[in-house]
């Protein structure tokens, strides 16, 4: 080896490229053999090995009517080659198992009925993300919205999924589905009956109304601001048990609202003017911390839904 010495300097990516061209080559015992291997053409080769001798500054190999042979210089690069290579898949294996090797815990709230809402496929998400991470302790509870942003805020949890109703500087949001809501009553209510030119602002305003009791978005403000509030129930559930107790009206979301719709037990008061929509966002502490398992838990929810 009497050639003068050059430095390398950084190996890239086209350089792997071709140092791999090369190792499938000199396995293959030639070019013409490597051009199935590598589905490229035998000049294509030829100009990928020749660039890679000028920018190593060596002769890797012997080609002619003597055949293919590594040069010395070829069989100590070949080897290098080797050690490389194998070195970046156990580089590239170590990255990929670390998402596998995760434990700790996630804890996860959610506002009323957000976990089950089949436009949230949330069990599917929890399915994905436990078997990439099978080793993390889940924790999943339902909460008020005020009280999910304050335990995301002071991490006591790691996401939260709410109705959208303000934005906090301390909050990072992501849009999950929306729901649309309505004004109901219940089968046995005195409004049930009458017909929508008989359903007056002055009448439903004067009806007793249960709401979240809690303030809101400003367009929902905005229809309670004249109604008779007479009771409070924030979760669905308990307000679904005050509607169909006929004595009071309040709001729904459609999708929630539609078995009790379907069976007659509820029906829509005046749907073209008394209703609003509610935008489910997914939200998490803004911060510069790494926590790899709340962000696997966001990189496989927002995968599912790009997938879906």
């Amino acid at each position: 080896m009497t050639r003068a010495s050059i430095p390398v300097g950084q190996i890239g990516d086209y350089e792997i490229k071709q140092l791999k061209i090369f190792k499938t080559v000199a396995d293959c015992g030639g070019f013409s053999a490597a051009e199935t291997e590598l589905n490229i053409s035998r000049s294509t080769i030829s100009i990928h090995i020749s660039n890679l001798e000028s920018r190593l500054n060596l002769t890797l190999c012997r080609r002619g009517r003597a055949g293919f042979a590594l040069t010395e210089e070829g069989s100590v690069v070949y080897d290098a080659t080797i050690k490389l290579l194998g070195e970046l898949d156990d580089f590239r294996n170590t990255i990929n198992s670390l998402d596998t090797q995760l434990s700790g815990s996630l804890t996860v709230l959610f506002s009323d009925t957000i976990s089950l809402d089949n436009r949230a496929r949330i069990p599917d998400v929890f399915c994905k993300f436990s078997k990439l991470a099978h080793e993390v302790y889940l924790t999943s509870e339902v909460a008020r919205m005020t009280e999910i942003e304050r335990m995301v805020m002071s991490e006591e949890a790691d996401i939260g999924f709410i109705p959208y109703h303000r934005s906090l500087d301390g909050l990072e949001y992501q849009h999950i589905y929306s729901d649309h809501c309505f004004l109901y009553c219940s089968r046995d209510n005195p409004l049930y009956d009458l017909r929508e030119d008989e359903l007056s602002d002055e009448i439903i305003d004067g009806f007793p109304v249960v709401y979240a009791g809690m303030k809101t978005q400003e367009n929902i403000n905005g229809h309670l601001a004249n109604m008779n509030l007479k009771a409070t129930a924030y979760n669905y559930e308990s307000r679904l048990a005050l509607l169909l107790s006929s004595k009071f009206i309040g709001f729904l979301p459609e999708n929630y609202a539609q078995p009790y719709v379907e069976s007659g037990e509820l029906k829509a008061i005046a749907p073209d003017r008394r209703f609003y929509t509610l935008e489910i966002m997914a939200i998490t502490k803004k911060t510069s911390t790494v926590n790899k398992v709340r962000s696997l838990f966001i990189k496989t929810l927002l995968d599912f839904y790009h997938e879906h």
